[in-house]
């Protein structure tokens, strides 16, 4: 068990640099991503944090982990195969199975509350 309070803040002041995201994925000049990890298991098979990202663009043929996000601020939209589009902004609530084919597109800069299992 871990001794971390079980509430997430939505603005830590710990972010650092993160790197999940292709450098020519970005859509704009700002190609800031930042990350806060909270909680990991120690085989790292429960991540909990937060997370932030420029406006950028990937398809995804297949996600790679079971993801639950609620959105902090910015929005974001998900094409899944069949065409069909999802919006999300602040205050949404989704999850993506691994393994789904998508295109993630960021399109106001986002931050997140995650909680990943692999």
């Amino acid at each position: 068990m871990s001794d971390l309070p079980f509430g997430l803040v939505p603005n830590p002041e710990n972010m650092v640099p993160s790197d999940m995201t292709a450098t020519e994925a970005f859509t704009t000049d700002d190609q800031t991503e930042t990350i806060c990890p909270h909680f990991e298991t120690e085989d790292e098979s429960i991540l909990t944090g937060v997370w932030e990202c420029a406006p950028c663009r990937e398809e995804i043929a297949a996600y790679p982990v079971h993801e639950m996000m609620t959105l902090i601020s910015g929005a974001l939209t998900l094409t899944h195969a069949d065409g069909r589009v999802e919006n999300f902004t602040a205050g949404d609530v989704f999850f993506i199975a691994k393994g789904t084919p998508l295109i993630w597109e960021i399109t106001e800069k986002l931050r997140k509350f995650y909680m990943i299992a692999t």
